[in-house]
Parts: C-alpha cells; sequence; structure tokens
C-alpha cells in the first residue's frame, strides 16, 4: 500500500458547469473540530450559495481512516459528498477536508453531471495542490565527543541533503554531542557506512525507532 499524502497548504480552485460555479476548498485538518470551524467560515464566506458540500479524510491511511465522512448539503443523495470522498480516497489524501460550494447556474445537470462535477472540482483542486508524503522513518543517532561535534554536523547536514533525510537540532551534554537524524529505512546502512568514513570508523549509527514524518515526495 502506498504511503498516504498530505496537504503543504490549503488550495482554492474553481470550477464551471454549465453555468453553475463550483468553488473548491482543501484544508489540512487533524480533527472534527478543526473541519467544522471550516465549513461554517465556508458559510459565512458564500452565504448565497446553493450548497456547501464536504467530505472529511483524518487518520494514519487513506483506507484505514480513523473518520472519513461526507454531506451532500442539500444535492441528491450520493451526488457530491461521496464522490467528493472517493476522489480524496483514491488520492490516498488523509487529514484532508474538501468543501465544494456551488452556485446554481439555472441549469440542471442531473444526477450523472453533478457526480462528474463534484469529482472534477476536487480533483483539480488535488491536482493544484503541493503534496507531502506521509512515512516512517528511522531515528538515526551518532555521539561524538565535543571536539569532533563541528565535523561531525558538516558531515551529516551534508549526506542528509543529498538523500533527503532530515537532521534535528544537535543535542549537547557535558560528555559530547548526539546528531540525530531521520531517515528511510533503506538509507539507514548508507548513513552507516557515510559515518564510517568520515569518522575513520569511530563513530556508529544507532537505530533508537521510528518516527511518523511528512516528507516530498
Amino acid at each position: 500500500m502506498p504511503d498516504p499524502l498530505v496537504l503543504t497548504a490549503d488550495v482554492r480552485t474553481e470550477l464551471v458547469e454549465k453555468r453553475s460555479r463550483f468553488l473548491t476548498r482543501l484544508h489540512r485538518v487533524t480533527a472534527v473540530e478543526e473541519a467544522e470551524v471550516l465549513i461554517r467560515a465556508a458559510r459565512r464566506d458564500h452565504p448565497d450559495a446553493r450548497h456547501h458540500c464536504t467530505a472529511l479524510v483524518i487518520g494514519e491511511t487513506a483506507h484505514s481512516a480513523e473518520m472519513n465522512r461526507s454531506n451532500d448539503d442539500g444535492e441528491p443523495a450520493g451526488t457530491a459528498g461521496m464522490p467528493m470522498l472517493q476522489s480524496l480516497l483514491h488520492a490516498e489524501l488523509v487529514d484532508t477536508l474538501a468543501i465544494v460550494i456551488r452556485y446554481f447556474g439555472g441549469i440542471k445537470l442531473g444526477a450523472g453531471g453533478l457526480v462528474r462535477a463534484y469529482t472534477a472540482g476536487v480533483e483539480q483542486a488535488i491536482g493544484a495542490a503541493t503534496l507531502l508524503r506521509r512515512t516512517q522513518l528511522v531515528i538515526a543517532e551518532l555521539e561524538v565527543p565535543l571536539a569532533e561535534a563541528g565535523l561531525a554536523e558538516n558531515a551529516v547536514r551534508i549526506w542528509a541533503a543529498a538523500q533527503a533525510a532530515q537532521v534535528e537540532p544537535t543535542r549537547y551534554s557535558s560528555r559530547g554531542a548526539t546528531l540525530t537524524v531521520l531517515v528511510p529505512p533503506e538509507d539507514l546502512e548508507a548513513l552507516s557506512a557515510d559515518t564510517a568514513r568520515w569518522s575513520s570508523g569511530r563513530v556508529t549509527v544507532r537505530d533508537v525507532g521510528r518516527r511518523t514524518a511528512d516528507v516530498p515526495r
């Protein structure tokens, strides 16, 4: 199963279908309460719109989410909220709220037309979004003497930049410095080899656990 995706930032797009305007908003959320606040804000911003349809996915993965729900907001059952939700799930998005605000243009679209329009609105917004991949990274630690902390930090940051790994702030104590790198499991061996090279074997890499992180795709 692929890693789930999350939004980097909110997205707003617009789609026009037979004179009806479909304004889509995508928001990153982690709780139902956050989503409800955003839905109320959308209603305040667009009080004259005919419908404010929503879809929500919250959880670790799209297909085993802790929470997913949808609302047709007056559209025929199954023609708005559920297609929006399926678009989020198909894209593997989690912790995401989709709101589609419809201004009726005077021409009825029919059930099939509504499904296509609400689906297209969310897909268009997803296509415009910058997404991050949520994955499990190894927490790797290196302990070095204080006198070698500068050399170690420089070497680790150069390696991490080339591998798209994440370096956390160095922790200092009276005994030395601890460097922490969040690295994909498949790159742990490469980090160990590079560390052995620049330290002439004096420093080793310890796997101290796992952490969920949002990283570039």
